[in-house]
């Protein structure tokens, strides 16, 4: 099989996978405090940029959102425009700690930060008020130990899979 076959078929596998995980996580594992989720589906954007690249990563990422969105049937409400600020955010961060090549473990957790913010700039934008960012603080607590998780279980599958970047 040569290269770009075996990239393509990589890229599918993997957004099924994000995909899977996402709509896995909304549907049976309650979000804590009512409202934080752990981002399983991070793990794959993660094995993504070390497998593939960023681009493949970008891809990834916003195939998840879309899809998810679509299959759960939110596309375009507003839980995909939440869900889309957090991606858009983390997404930034990956590429930025990707380029300065940090370790995977805090890459993830920056993502994780960064994923939270997002979230939370979206529904301030969307309701048009400031107080929902009295939970930022909690949600970046406990973006540490969910980046530390998504980031560990990452670095294992990573490690396992050969690279195929250019």
């Amino acid at each position: 099989m040569n290269n770009r076959v075996k990239r393509f078929t990589y890229l599918a596998l993997l957004s099924a996978m994000a995909i899977t995980l996402n709509l896995l996580e909304s549907a049976m594992i309650p979000p804590m405090f009512g409202v934080f989720r752990v981002g399983l589906a991070n793990i794959i954007a993660l094995v993504t940029i070390e497998v593939l690249g960023v681009k493949e990563m970008i891809i990834v990422n916003l195939m998840r959102v879309i899809i998810g969105n679509l299959m759960s049937g939110r596309l375009l409400g507003s839980t995909f425009w939440i869900s889309f600020g957090g991606v858009l955010l983390s997404s930034i961060v990956l590429l930025v700690m990707h380029h300065l090549k940090t370790s995977l473990m805090f890459t993830s957790v920056m993502s994780a930060i960064a994923h939270s913010i997002g979230q939370v700039l979206v529904v301030m934008f969307f309701y048009m008020t400031s107080h929902i960012a009295v939970i930022l603080p909690y949600f970046l607590l406990l973006s540490i130990p969910t980046g530390l998780f998504t980031g560990f279980v990452a670095k294992i599958a990573a490690e396992r899979i050969k690279p195929l970047r250019k």
